[in-house]
């Protein structure tokens, strides 16, 4: 990926950074044959080994299987770069627009049209409309360094959105779910989906400790090892040593992850199918609408390839496990509001890798000749871009 800008990308580019199918290795090129057989191997342990579920809990399986996943695109980003993200308003400011006006808004629509009861045909499902709205707020820090990472997208661009979004959702996440759960839908004549609910009880402090756990400690590490790694050996050791080395962490703990998170879930899924499918539709159309709105909003303002996908994957992700914390402790772990949060990633896991493979198709097959918004200098000693 580092040399993804060294020339014009185009219909009939094949260079490994726009994803030629032939150089990619046994693991990357069959991956979506390993995600499904993950997704088995965790449903099935889950319903021939229902005790399982606790030591995954107690043993914080799913939580490691994040950090280790999301460790190698930190500890590739070169940080000496992301003054240069943070000075492209252009990007920042779409960025800005998407996470916190159009996805939430979008959500909230979906939420309404399957679960609100409005719509002839679908009856009110109360605890669906608020578990979606929780989804819907809270914006991703976390499995979207890994979609970007196997789309070839900047990864120095999606740290320092990440990093913006995670800041900004400190102070708005809980403002958001009163605002779309609680506020807003008395107004438009559903006052039945929050009937009896009072307040939601999300602080400052649940948002960030999850920011410190999923982001935080990944971020730290990387950086660390970028640091000390360059100084001690040499950035060109760094990249060509080190970093093929660790990068293959990112897939086995994706698959290690995926089976681990299915397994908590895998009586439930068996138990209510049906409801997994109703909560399974109106999420999939907010990823696949999210990713090819924000993908084209990206192009639209000149951006390059790398940087187009880390904004299209940063809007199309969401913060499952903060969503999946609160839930749990404003409404109970047994309740649907929690089921609905849980069911979100493993909706997420084949859908976003699905566009994974959209974005790598749009990588090979648009026109990227004159996309230079974005485009990262090929060194900190580098002339910037200019934005405008």
């Amino acid at each position: 990926m580092s040399n993804a800008d060294a020339h014009e990308h185009g219909p009939n580019c094949e260079c490994e950074s726009c994803g030629d199918p032939r150089s990619m290795d046994f693991l990357d090129k069959y991956l979506t044959v390993w995600i499904f057989g993950a997704m088995a191997v965790g449903v099935g342990l889950g319903v021939v080994a229902p005790s399982v579920t606790q030591p995954i809990q107690d043993l914080h399986l799913v939580e490691i299987g994040l950090i280790l996943m999301m460790y190698p695109p930190l500890a590739k980003a070169d940080y000496s770069r992301l003054p240069t993200v943070f000075r492209n308003w252009r990007v920042l400011g779409l960025s800005l627009v998407q996470n916190w006006l159009i996805g939430p808004t979008l959500m909230f629509g979906l939420a309404v049209v399957f679960f609100s009861g409005l719509v002839p045909g679908l009856p009110a499902r109360p605890e669906y409309f608020l578990g979606l709205v929780f989804i819907g707020m809270a914006r991703c820090i976390a499995m979207v360094l890994v979609w970007n990472e196997l789309a070839e997208g900047s990864t120095e661009y999606v740290t320092g959105l990440v990093a913006f979004n995670s800041l900004f959702q400190i102070v708005t996440y809980g403002v958001y779910v009163w605002f779309f759960g609680l506020f807003l839908p008395p107004l438009l004549g559903m006052e039945a989906l929050v009937a009896g609910i009072q307040t939601f009880d999300v602080t400052p402090m649940q948002v960030f400790q999850a920011i410190v756990v999923f982001l935080g400690i990944p971020f730290a590490g990387g950086f660390l090892t970028r640091y000390f790694g360059t100084r001690v050996k040499s950035e060109e050791w760094y990249d060509d040593v080190f970093v093929p080395k660790v990068d293959p962490v990112t897939l086995v703990a994706l698959l290690f992850t995926v089976i681990v998170m299915f397994a908590t879930q895998g009586g439930n899924i068996v138990a209510s199918p049906e409801s997994v499918l109703w909560i399974a539709v109106p999420l999939t159309i907010y990823f696949v609408v999210m990713f090819l709105v924000s993908f084209g909003m990206g192009k639209g303002i000149g951006a390059d390839y790398s940087t187009t996908t880390a904004i299209g994957f940063t809007a199309a992700s969401n913060n499952f496990e903060l969503a999946i914390a609160v839930a749990v402790a404003v409404f109970g772990v047994g309740s649907g509001v929690a089921f609905t949060t849980v069911v979100g990633p493993l909706i997420e896991v084949p859908v976003l890798l699905a566009l994974v493979n959209v974005a790598l198709y749009f990588q090979r097959r648009l026109d990227w000749v004159g996309t230079t918004a974005g485009t990262q200098p090929p060194s900190p000693s580098g002339s910037v871009p200019d934005e405008d």
